[in-house]
This record gives C-alpha cells, structure tokens and sequence, in this order.
C-alpha cells in the first residue's frame, strides 16, 4: 500500500513538474514580448525626443527672425514718424511765408 502511494506521488510531483515546466516557458514568453514592447516604445521615446529638440531649434530661429523683422518694422516707422514730422514743419514754415 506504501509502495502505491509512493508511485501515486512520485507520479502527480512529476505531472506538477512538467505543468510548471511548461508554465515557465509561457512565462519566457511574455517576458521576451514585454521586453520587446518596452524596446520599441523606448525607440519611439527617442524619436518624439529628437523630433522635440528638432522643433525646438526650428522654433528658435523663427522667433530669432521674427525679432529682426520687428526691429525693422519699428525702425520703419520710426523713420516714416520722422518723414512726417519733417513734411509738418515744412509745410508750417511754407505757410507762415
């Protein structure tokens, strides 16, 4: 009778085995997947960080060159402010003749 239960456990410790044999194999899997995923997701990181840093430098020199057209336009009109205050003047004075 002992000898049967012997074989009975020996026999479910070896189906219990095999069971978690195959279970680590299955978790292998997903592990190597996941590590995958995270492989990729971390290229895509990269590249929306290049692409960021990219933007960034684009964006600076458009607001480099929007700087200097302002400066021109405020140079613009100051110029055009003084033409007017010369043309003022010179009429005044050609009025008062």
């Amino acid at each position: 009778m002992k000898a049967k239960i012997i074989k009975i456990s020996v026999l479910a410790l070896s189906f219990a085995m095999l069971g978690g044999c195959g279970n680590m194999q299955t978790m292998q899997a997903d592990i190597n997947a996941a590590n995958a995923a995270a492989a990729a997701a971390m290229a895509k990181a990269n590249e929306a960080y290049n692409m960021a840093a990219k933007s960034h430098g684009i964006a600076s020199e458009a607001a480099l060159a929007a700087s200097k057209a302002q400066a021109t336009a405020d140079a613009g009109l100051e110029c055009c402010n003084a033409n007017s205050m010369k043309i003022d003047r010179m009429f005044e004075k050609a009025m008062m003749k």
